[in-house]
């Protein structure tokens, strides 16, 4: 059994999208060898609806899935082949984007007009990228939840672990997607299979992510006693946490408990040529989605 290290702890950063939607961007538009297959990942929380209510309005996709799993308030989403739905509070959305699909996604509030979910962009392999499109719909009651003896809870969003499996299957990068809170003081760990990139996203209270022994927080300045200092923080609220190669992750909780995400996924390993919401393998694929985009065929007819 090897502990997998900490490689990088990072704050998510604030970023605007959408039709002004506000939120935190924890990755996104980088080095794609980074956490390949995954390519992006948004925490869009707000507490004013103004913050989020003009939404992603209609916008293409090409050669992506896309994950959105929503914590409070709704999303109501449409595209161009005529599929409507609404995620409410612990629902799951896999979108394969393949061939091409024109898409929006609407955010509304729940009773106090708060607003929480996450958005993951998974990759797909060249041969599938121009596959027909397709959804995975799953309501929060059908998400296994599994509560340990220590009070440790695990919500199995996809993949299979401590023998129960999540309900969205079939996908490219074969991942891993996992909802684990930690109650306070406690150390746990968590089997990772080997093969997999992973990272953890912390979105609740605080903790210690470990390698052999040392913790890794996250450096901030902050201001001690008048003065701009430089102090490593435990990993909290918003912080992504990127891993080396081995087969376990441990974590240790802080005095308020631990909720973070356990997101893996085996490596695709091939080019990446990006334009926004439409990852190809050349530039020549590009070109061709936009032209498709201008001449009307982007989207293809389902067979």
């Amino acid at each position: 059994m090897s502990i997998r290290p900490v490689t990088e702890a990072r704050l998510a950063q604030p970023t605007t999208e959408g039709a002004g939607v506000k939120l935190h961007r924890a990755f996104g538009f980088h080095d794609p060898s980074e956490l390949d297959p995954f390519l992006l990942f948004d925490d869009f929380r707000n507490e004013r609806p103004e913050d989020f209510q003009n939404g992603f309005p209609w916008h293409p996709h090409r050669g992506i899935e896309t994950i959105t799993y929503v914590l409070s308030g709704t999303v109501e989403h449409g595209d161009s082949l005529g599929n409507r739905g609404l995620l409410g509070a612990g629902d799951v959305q896999w979108m394969t984007a393949g061939s091409g699909i024109m898409h929006q996604e609407m955010p509304k509030g729940n009773a106090s007009g708060q607003m929480h979910g996450f958005q993951l962009w998974a990759n797909l392999p060249g041969h599938l990228k121009m596959t027909q499109p397709r959804y995975q719909d799953v309501k929060g009651a059908d998400i296994p939840e599994i509560i340990d003896d220590d009070g440790t809870i695990v919500r199995v969003i996809i993949g299979e672990f401590w023998g129960r499996r999540g309900p969205v299957e079939g996908i490219a990068a074969d991942p891993q997607y996992l909802d684990i809170t930690v109650p306070a003081g406690l150390r746990k760990t968590f089997k990772v299979d080997t093969r997999r990139r992973a990272f953890a996203y912390v979105f609740d209270g605080t903790g210690s992510f470990a390698d052999a022994s040392r913790p890794q927080g996250v450096l901030l300045e902050k201001e001690v006693q008048g003065a701009e200092v430089n102090i490593r923080d435990l990993s909290g609220d918003r912080t992504l946490i990127r891993f080396g190669a081995g087969d376990e992750v441990t974590v240790q909780a802080g005095e308020r408990g631990l909720r973070f995400l356990l997101i893996s996924g085996a490596p695709i390993e091939e080019p990446v040529a990006w334009h926004g919401p439409i990852v190809m393998n050349t530039a020549e694929e590009i070109r061709q989605a936009m032209a498709d985009l201008r001449n009307g065929s982007f989207i293809r007819p389902a067979h």
